[in-house]
C-alpha cells in the first residue's frame, strides 16, 4: 500500500489526489468525498474575453455516468474538456476507477444528447440565472397582459373573465409552490427531501437530464406569466371602474376622436355656407 500526499500526481495517469490526500491500494481504489473537485471545466457559452472556470465535482461525475444519461468515455472525455489521445479513455476510465467510479469500455449512453448535454452543472445554473434576470426585466409583461386583456372586454364577460384570471393565477401558484421545494442533488449539495419520494424522482430525473436548468427556468417562466396575469387583472378592474363612472378609458378615447375625424371628413360646405354630408 503505497500514501500519497495531497496534491500528487499518479505517474500512471495524472491523476491529482483530493486536497486531504488519499490511500491508495495498487489496482484498488482511493477514499474521497464525493463534494471534492475532481476538475475545473471552461465555459462553453462565455464570450472569448471574459471565459469562466466551473468546478466539477466527484459527485457531479457520479450523476453523469449514472442514470438517466450513463454518459461513456467519449461523451464524458468532451464534456470535461479533455484532449483526444491514443489512450484518453483508457486513462480516464482507470482515474474514474481509483476513484471508485465504473466506466466500462464500450458502454452506451442511455440519454438522447442535446445541447443542454455539454453543459456541467455550475453552467447550467449560470444559464438559468441569466434566463431569469432577463425574463424579469425585459419580457414586456405589461404591454402583453393589456394586449390580452382587451380582447375580451365587453360588460357581459368582465366577471366571468376575472374569475378565470384569478383561477389560473391559483393553479400556477400551486405548481411554483410544488417546484420550490424540489430537492435534487446538484454540484456539491445533497439535501434532504421534503416532498414525496414518488414525485421528487421524477424531478430528480428532470434535473439530471437538463443538469440543473430545468426547474429554475420553469420557474422564472412561471413568475413572468404570473405577473402577465396580473396585469390582466389590473386593466380589467381598472376597464370595469370606468364603465362603473362613466369614465371612458384610453380605448374609448381613441375610438371617439377617430369618429369625429371621419364625421368631419365626410362634411363639405354648400353654396349657401351650410354644411351638409356627402354620400
Amino acid at each position: 500500500m503505497a500514501l500519497y500526499k495531497a496534491g500528487s500526481v499518479d505517474a500512471q495517469c495524472g491523476l491529482m489526489l483530493n486536497g486531504q490526500g488519499g490511500v491508495i491500494r495498487r489496482g484498488g481504489t482511493c477514499v474521497v468525498n464525493p463534494t471534492d473537485l475532481f476538475c475545473s471545466v471552461p465555459g462553453r457559452l462565455s464570450l472569448l474575453s471574459s471565459t469562466s472556470k466551473y468546478k466539477v465535482t466527484i459527485a457531479e461525475v457520479k450523476r453523469r455516468l449514472s442514470p438517466p444519461e450513463c454518459l461513456n468515455a467519449s461523451l464524458l472525455g468532451g464534456i470535461l474538456r479533455r484532449a483526444k489521445s491514443k489512450n484518453g479513455g483508457r486513462c480516464l476510465r482507470e482515474k474514474l476507477d481509483r476513484l471508485g467510479l465504473n466506466l466500462p469500455a464500450g458502454r452506451r449512453k442511455a440519454a438522447n444528447v442535446t445541447l443542454l448535454t455539454s453543459l456541467v452543472e455550475g453552467e447550467a445554473l449560470h444559464l438559468a440565472r441569466d434566463f431569469g434576470y432577463t425574463c424579469e426585466t425585459e419580457f414586456p409583461t405589461k404591454a402583453v397582459g393589456e394586449h390580452l386583456a382587451r380582447q375580451h372586454t365587453e360588460p357581459k364577460e368582465q366577471n366571468a373573465r376575472k374569475k378565470m384570471v384569478l383561477a389560473t393565477k391559483q393553479i400556477c401558484k400551486e405548481f411554483q409552490d410544488l417546484l420550490s421545494q424540489d430537492r435534487s442533488p446538484l454540484g456539491s449539495s445533497r439535501p434532504t427531501p421534503i416532498l414525496d419520494l414518488d414525485i421528487q424522482r421524477h424531478l430528480t430525473h428532470f434535473s439530471l437530464i437538463t443538469h440543473g436548468f430545468g426547474t429554475p427556468a420553469i420557474c422564472a417562466a412561471l413568475s413572468t406569466f404570473q405577473t402577465i396575469l396580473s396585469e390582466m387583472l389590473n386593466y380589467l378592474e381598472k376597464h370595469s371602474a370606468n364603465k362603473s363612472t362613466g369614465t371612458p378609458d384610453g380605448s374609448q378615447i381613441n375610438s371617439n376622436s377617430e369618429k369625429i375625424a371621419l364625421r368631419k371628413t365626410n362634411e363639405t360646405p354648400s353654396k349657401d355656407g351650410k354644411m351638409e354630408k356627402t354620400e
